[in-house]
């Protein structure tokens, strides 16, 4: 059963590339609904089964975390289609939103900013005026 939406963290901005503009540059640039690479990354001595995450432009953004570099890095090495696109920066790196042997992902709606009001409630229906 294809996987149809999921979204999937991004962590690791914070640390050098090789070469070339810095993670956080390359997050930067990128838009809500950009396309990006997941590149395996089998040699990687922190972790074999680490899976890298480039800008279109293919510069590191940074990588999956832990939790599900494995999983989509069996999936990728399996030859099952992944699609991937930029959803939105955070505070620790991005979030992406990917598909499995299914269309092109769609971005999840809008969500509204958090109110850090412990006294705000929305109103269920606008007051008359």
């Amino acid at each position: 059963m294809p996987i149809t939406g999921l979204t999937l963290a991004v962590v690791g901005a914070d640390f050098p590339n090789k070469r070339g503009p810095t993670r956080r540059f390359a997050i930067s640039l990128c838009r809500p609904g950009d396309p990006v690479l997941l590149v395996p990354e089998p040699k990687n001595p922190a972790d074999p089964r680490a899976v890298q995450v480039q800008s279109a432009e293919r510069v590191v953004m940074g990588y999956l975390t832990a939790e599900r570099c494995g999983w989509i890095g069996g999936m990728i090495a399996e030859g099952r289609d992944i699609k991937a696109i930029f959803q939105e920066p955070t505070s620790y790196g991005a979030l992406i939103r990917v598909t499995l042997d299914a269309n092109p992902p769609d971005l999840p709606p809008e969500r509204e900013p958090p109110n850090h009001d412990p006294d705000w409630w929305p109103d269920e229906m606008p007051p008359d005026e």
